[in-house]
């Protein structure tokens, strides 16, 4: 058996083992933080949302700010002097910033507290890892917020904010960072804390005598402040998003005092650490509006915000037809496509989102007629709009901003190899030149050849232009340098910058040019506070002229290195390639389903981006060693495993004894996977995750024994009959509560809590109910009539042998709504096969069961599954492991739906009630739509239903009963789901997945109905 799974290792280089024995030293030093000089660690912060890649020696987790002392103490120390250290935050810089080839410092997983709020004065402090949303979910029952809004702020850090001076929409009436921030505690490359904001002449001086870097700092700024003020005042332009980082403009602010903060915002991490940070918070608007103003051409929108300012409005972002259409094809639209009408034949190019906040209503919609009646006197005459629609409040509000965040995504979601990428998209220019420039800009992108799409913030002049590349093509990658060269002279040109909003990173090559005779003052600067060049070097400044900063095309691509991937790998793992580090899986938001073991363990190589970053690294190395994953997919399947045991038990020997192989990192991420499927809904990337884990595990076992648990939940399904018999399953049910079998189970075969079989058996209901099997033959006799009213109900293992009582009350359900009920014969599903890699198995499956279905299906009655999980597997993993159309199998709220006028003739036979639904992640996130069925259906029937924000439960199908991930199931649950059961009615919450409500029994002893049984019980007696 071929050794394709070790990569060859080269010999550790003196280089690497520098920087190990650093590591070494520094945990010697009482480091509290986690060490990871490892493979996997590496490779998932090798990459941002940029474009480039580059590995780092290692990656630290700092617990607290006395572990950076720790680390920049040492590096200090004159052994140490050229280890380099880059700070990292959310990591979704799209100019590479927090990238680097020495140590990444990772603030967000442990420095993440917020420290204190002070609602009457109006500040907050925080550690430097907290993220943006996470801060204004703290804020908000003051009533506050921190501005600006960013569209990566359910995942950008406040330290990474700073460090980029970010602003987004709003920036005209928020500003930017810079202008929150009251002051920073920043620990410098001596290990000295500097405490920093506006100071007075008198403390100033006592500064500059301070000791060490703080006072060569403060000496060294006010020198050139003293000398070079008149030159700065004539370089830098008038603009709301005017430079960031070292900015020489504001080293005093507009009162005259001495500010550093100034210097250290959008420093991009190479003039120091920032720990904490206390800022300026904001009372929320009470009340909000969004005008979204329709235009038949996009230059005519950028043309016509202008006209719009004049009207007052908080802020205008725009937004092209092409984000537009790939928005539509988005969970997303779901919740936004109302407030998007068109009329028959109306050509949309071009959005204009205006948006109008207030403290009353009254002056909120004063706001709102200053706008549309311009709108109104001018909709339809050249240059101006079509028409318009007005969502009222901050519900409709958010869910709008929500579609425009998602649009940094959604470009990336393009069908064909080349994507767009951020390379020159932050470009800033006088709003009244904005036009002009993107007209200019788009001819360079026409003369390329190159497709692309725009969005942005019209009101400061910013634009957003991503062109679509195929960045594993050479020549593709050499544009990047033909395309930036003349957007720099344009920028030039049009009196902007071309770091308007997203920092410089690699671009920083640009500086020199841009500052002119200034830059001198920047080297100035970065010497005072980094006198060895080891914070991020080679970004916005040097130390000396002799060093070289950055370029574009200096610096590996991502493409460099997926060029080297065989296609077949490429093509066979296409579900993790596409990844572009927009980082929508970092979302912080409890309550929001992506990625819950990212959110449980809060380690980067278990999130979507992570996993993907890792199998392209792993199918690289693969193809370095000359094998592609689709001839060693199609060699196992031929492979009797059984034959080839004893070398897969030899190389598990060889693992449990530390011979190293990188597909044991690989593997060790994949199977914190909790297989949910968020990632394939919400991404906007649609990286399915559990489809190239399976594929990776297919082969990963075709190397190492597999443990005993996968057997076990593999087999389950098809089992599960004999065992539900008489008298096995009281033998099964009373194994599983003996002490030494549970042991057994815990520890060798590596599961828990396993649940017990049903004591009723679903044929006894379905005779009680006179419930009949479905017959293919049968139902194609069924008249007309009879066939309208007749559904076919799916079975799957759990709900029918675990939770026996909640299927028989969904068919009581449907009878009682006058539905007649067949139940097709039980058939195993394979998703657990699929789950755990074993996909010869799960093929053969699917292909029986698609010729089930074909049968029933042809008789024209709808077929509908019970679990959301295993009924969306059908149009899920059916549908890419089987050629050809797959029968489909429809969730209960999707059947339902379509009957409403059946379910209104029941209305005055049922009670009222109130209920709140806590939706399956799986079904949220893949089948969006149909969450609001439900309230279709409820409202049909004189119910009211509520959907409750909750992230995933933590259960997923076996996962929370797998030993090697009790704790993380709990603390997934602990994150949302924990509280909702805590303060909301019991009898008031339904639940529609079987690992959900299993869940919620297992950590809190609650039982939850499913939404139909609740139906049930609201029937009136006849």
């Amino acid at each position: 058996m071929p050794e394709f799974m070790i990569p060859r290792l080269a010999e550790v280089t003196p280089v690497q083992r520098h920087y190990l024995a650093f590591i070494d030293a520094l945990n010697a030093a009482g480091f509290e933080g986690e060490l990871n000089p490892d493979y996997a660690n590496r490779t998932v912060l090798a990459t941002d949302n940029s474009i480039y890649q580059v590995l780092p020696q290692a990656v630290i987790y700092p617990r607290h700010a006395a572990d950076l002392q720790r680390l920049t103490r040492l590096t200090a120390q004159s052994d140490w002097q050229d280890i380099v250290i880059s700070p990292r935050g959310g990591g979704t810089g799209t100019n590479g910033q927090s990238l680097t080839d020495g140590i990444v410092v990772d603030l967000s997983r442990h420095m993440n507290r917020i420290l204190e709020i002070n609602a009457e004065e109006g500040w907050a402090r925080v550690e430097g890892g907290v993220v943006k949303d996470q801060l204004n979910a703290a804020l908000k029952p003051h009533g506050l917020f921190f501005a600006p809004e960013l569209s990566t702020s359910n995942r950008a850090t406040i330290g990474g904010m700073i460090n980029t001076d970010a602003s987004g929409q709003g920036s005209v009436l928020y500003g930017k960072t810079r202008d929150h921030v009251l002051e920073l505690n920043t620990v410098l490359l001596d290990g000295e804390l500097l405490s920093s904001g506006p100071v007075s002449d008198v403390d100033l001086d006592h500064l500059k005598r301070s000791p060490g870097l703080t006072g060569a700092i403060h000496r060294t700024v006010d020198d050139i402040y003293e000398r070079r003020r008149e030159d700065i005042e004539a370089r830098f332009p008038p603009l709301n998003r005017c430079l960031t980082g070292y900015d020489l403009a504001h080293i005093r602010d507009d009162d005259g005092r001495f500010n550093l903060n100034n210097i250290l915002c959008g420093s991009e991490g190479t003039l120091g650490f920032i720990a904490e940070a206390k800022l300026n918070v904001l009372r929320i608007p009470k009340t909000s509006a969004l005008v979204n103003v329709r235009y038949d051409s996009f230059e005519t929108s950028l043309r016509d915000a202008q006209t719009l300012m004049e009207a007052e409005p908080t802020s205008i972002e725009t937004v092209d037809s092409r984000v537009l259409g790939l928005a539509k094809g988005d969970i997303v639209w779901n919740s936004v496509s109302e407030y998007f009408p068109t009329a028959e034949g109306e050509v949309v190019e071009g959005i204009n989102l205006v948006e109008y906040t207030a403290d009353t209503e009254e002056d909120l919609r004063a706001g709102v007629k200053r706008l549309t009646d311009r709108l109104d006197a001018v909709a339809g005459q050249p240059g101006k709009c079509n028409g318009y629609s007005v969502a009222w409040g901050d519900r409709a509000v958010k869910q709008i901003w929500g579609m425009r965040k998602k649009a940094v995504g959604l470009l990336g979601n393009a069908q064909d190899e080349a994507r767009p990428v951020p390379f020159v998209e932050d470009t800033a220019v006088p709003p009244e030149n904005l036009a002009d420039f993107i007209m200019d800009f788009r001819a360079v992108l026409d003369r390329e050849g190159l497709t692309y799409g725009m969005f942005g913030h019209v009101d400061a002049g910013v634009l957003h232009v991503r062109p679509a590349l195929d960045m594993k093509d050479p020549e593709q990658i050499r544009t990047v340098r033909r395309v930036t060269d003349e957007v720099v002279k344009l920028t030039q040109h049009y009196g902007g910058l071309l770091w308007g909003e997203h920092g410089k990173g690699v671009r920083s090559e640009f500086a020199p040019e841009f500052f002119g005779d200034l830059y001198p003052e920047l080297q100035a600067i970065k010497k005072a506070f980094d006198p060895h060049n080891q914070l991020n070097p080679g970004k916005i400044a040097t130390t000396e002229p002799s060093i070289p900063l950055l370029a574009i095309d200096a610096v590996k691509t991502r493409g460099d290195y997926d060029r080297t991937i065989p296609v077949d790998s490429w093509q066979h793992q296409s579900e993790g390639m596409y990844c572009n580090g927009n980082g929508a899986c970092f979302n912080y938001d409890p309550f929001d389903a992506m990625c819950p073991s990212w959110k449980g363990t809060r380690e980067r190589k278990h999130s979507p981006k992570g996993r993907a970053s890792l199998m392209r690294e792993w199918i690289r190395v693969l193809g370095e060693q000359g094998h592609d994953t689709r001839t060693l997919a199609q060699a196992e399947q031929r492979r009797v495993p059984v034959l080839h045991w004893f070398p897969r038990a030899w190389n598990t020997w060889r693992r449990e004894r530390g011979q190293y192989d990188f597909s044991n990192e690989v593997y060790e991420s994949m199977a914190g996977c909790l297989a949910c499927k968020s990632c394939s809904g919400s991404c906007p990337i649609k990286v399915d995750v559990p489809e190239f884990r399976a594929k990776f595990l297919h082969l990963y076992y075709g190397r190492y024994l597999r443990p005993l648990k996968d057997y076990f939940i593999g087999l389950l399904e098809f089992i599960i009959p004999v065992l539900a018999r008489r008298p096995f399953k009281w033998v099964y049910n009373a194994l599983l509560g003996f002490k030494p079998i549970e042991a057994f189970l815990r520890r060798i075969a590596g599961m828990v809590d396993s649940p017990r079989i049903h004591r009723r058996q679903l044929s006894a209901i379905m005779r009680q109910r006179n419930i009949e099997w479905a017959d293919a033959n049968m139902l194609q006799g069924l008249r007309e009539a009879e066939r309208k009213r007749s559904v076919v109900i799916v079975q799957d293992a759990f709900t029918s042998f675990f939770d026996t009582d909640t299927v028989g009350d969904i068919l009581a359900c449907l009878q009682e709504l006058g539905f007649r009920v067949w139940v097709m014969p039980y058939r195993a599903n394979g998703k657990p096969l699929h789950v755990h890699g074993f996909l010869k198995s799960f093929t053969w499956v699917a292909r029986r069961r698609q010729k089930d279905f074909a049968a029933l299906a042809a008789s024209g009655i709808h077929l509908v599954g019970i679990d959301p999980s295993m009924t969306l597997a059908y149009r899920g993993e059916y549908k890419k492991h089987l050629d050809g159309d797959v029968a489909p199998v429809l969730l209960l709220q999707e059947f339902l739906a379509l009957h409403k006028d059946r379910l209104a003739d029941h209305k005055t036979a049922l009670a009222g009630g109130d209920v709140r639904l806590l939706g399956h992640c799986t079904e949220k996130t893949n089948a969006a739509a149909s969450m609001k069925d439900w309230e279709t259906i409820f409202e049909a029937l004189g119910l009211s239903l509520t959907q409750e924000a909750v992230g995933c439960c933590g259960m997923a199908g076996t996962y929370g009963h797998e030993t090697r991930n009790v704790q993380t199931s709990a603390t997934i649950y602990d994150l949302s789901w924990r509280e909702k059961i805590d303060t909301l009615p019991v009898e008031q919450l339904v639940a529609t997945g079987y690992s959900c409500r299993s869940q919620v029994k297992r950590m809190q002893g609650v039982e939850l109905k499913h939404p139909l049984q609740y139906v049930l019980e609201r029937i009136k007696p006849a």
